[in-house]
């Protein structure tokens, strides 16, 4: 049986990508004109909170880099 991908290679450019997709999405949502008590804007906050759950995942994967001493410690 096949099995799934699980494993990535995305670059800088194709993050920055997804995450301004996710951004547009979740502004879009944010701004819907939604007809009350349709019960859309539990869905569209469901989605939104699906989305940024995302952008976390991604932020929290990120490498931070910062400016260090000659000896190697973090400045400030």
């Amino acid at each position: 049986m096949p099995r799934y991908n699980d494993t990535f290679k995305l670059n800088v450019r194709d993050i920055e990508l997804i995450e301004h997709a996710l951004h547009e999405q979740i502004h879009e949502l944010a701004h819907a004109n939604l007809t009350p008590g349709a019960g859309g804007a539990t869905q569209n906050d469901e989605k939104i909170r699906e989305y940024q759950q995302v952008l976390g995942k991604l932020h929290n994967q990120k490498i931070w880099y910062g400016q260090v001493h000659q000896t190697g410690v973090p400045l400030g």
